[in-house]
């Protein structure tokens, strides 16, 4: 792909560390590209990753993890996101392990990543740990990603409700990670519909976005203490005062600082342009081209037609009789 200097998608993004006085260790970064010299369809690559860790290995875990994603996403040709998505992660851990391997000082550090890719109007999803993705669409919230958190497996297996999850004890030990002796693999369900299976999760890749659409990749600094609804409600709240994107990223991270806020909190949002989704450029040169080759031949036969008219008609036409 091609970087370029504009995004087709509406851009805010912010970070803050928090109030507890820890270094921010949360990474984030969003790039924009068309496909090719000859493919001028946009495409655009937001990542979030939230470093664990301490002792600044969290933060080398984030930086890395950002990147070796984002560069791998950039070095391919658009064609299969989904591929390039898990490749570039299981690369990026085991880089992560291996630094790990060679520096006592960062044993065990690691990191969650969510990764969003928008090709045209078709979005693709990638995420390890419990950093999130949403789609807010039509007045509705919807968390595409799924948790890979200790709390989120005691939920799908009935041990707890999602109301006790909030203020359990094991409501950070994360379960997948970039990093980890195993390397991972990307979870690629893209979840509209709480009841699916991950088979049609998976299926949901190549979402068609909309009008009006917002994507919100987040970290779990925001996500601890603003829940969906409230999330949903700052940004349409911002929304209809029409302060812009950015303050709407800001109102976010402002709710979760107002809350005591003791991890950093990372927000990306990806809004689609009013009245018309961002799709691929159609070529127009080729339609031009046979236009005029229309139009040539058109005038071939009119002034075949014409002179064949005229040998026709010429010997019946009567000498003029000059005038004295």
């Amino acid at each position: 792909m091609i970087r370029t200097p504009r995004a087709h998608l509406q851009i805010a993004a912010l970070t803050h560390p928090g109030t507890s006085g820890r270094k921010n260790e949360d990474r984030f970064a969003v790039s924009s590209f068309q496909l090719s010299e000859t493919d001028s369809t946009p495409a655009l690559f937001a990542i979030v990753s939230d470093g664990i860790g301490g002792h600044q290995a969290g933060e080398v875990a984030a930086e890395m993890a950002v990147e070796i994603v984002s560069q791998t996403v950039a070095q391919s040709d658009g064609s299969h996101p989904l591929e390039v998505l898990d490749d570039a992660i299981q690369s990026a851990s085991q880089a992560i392990a291996l630094r790990a391997k060679d520096d006592t000082q960062r044993l065990g550090m690691g990191t969650t990543c969510a990764c969003a890719w928008v090709v045209g109007n078709r979005l693709f999803t990638a995420s390890v740990g419990d950093s999130r993705i949403y789609l807010l669409r039509g007045g509705n919230i919807r968390q595409l990603t799924v948790d890979h958190t200790w709390v989120q497996e005691a939920m799908e297996k009935g041990i707890l409700k999602p109301g006790q999850a909030r203020s359990h004890p094991n409501l950070h030990v994360i379960r997948r990670y970039l990093g980890s002796p195993r390397t991972p693999q990307a979870d690629t369900r893209l979840r509209l519909a709480t009841d699916e299976s991950d088979t049609q999760s998976r299926r949901n890749q190549g979402l068609s976005l909309r009008p009006e659409d917002l994507l919100l990749l987040c970290t779990d600094g925001l996500t601890d203490l603003v829940n969906d609804i409230e999330i949903l409600a700052t940004i349409h709240k911002m929304e209809l005062a029409g302060p812009g994107l950015q303050s709407a990223a800001q109102a976010l991270v402002d709710l979760a600082v107002e809350r005591g806020a003791p991890d950093n909190i990372t927000v990306i949002l990806m809004a689609v342009p009013a009245g018309r989704a961002p799709k691929k450029k159609t070529n127009f040169w080729p339609w031009i081209l046979l236009g005029l080759l229309g139009l040539c031949l058109l005038a071939v036969v009119i002034l075949a037609v014409a002179l064949l008219v005229l040998r026709v008609s010429l010997p019946f036409l009567s000498t003029p009789t000059p005038l004295p």
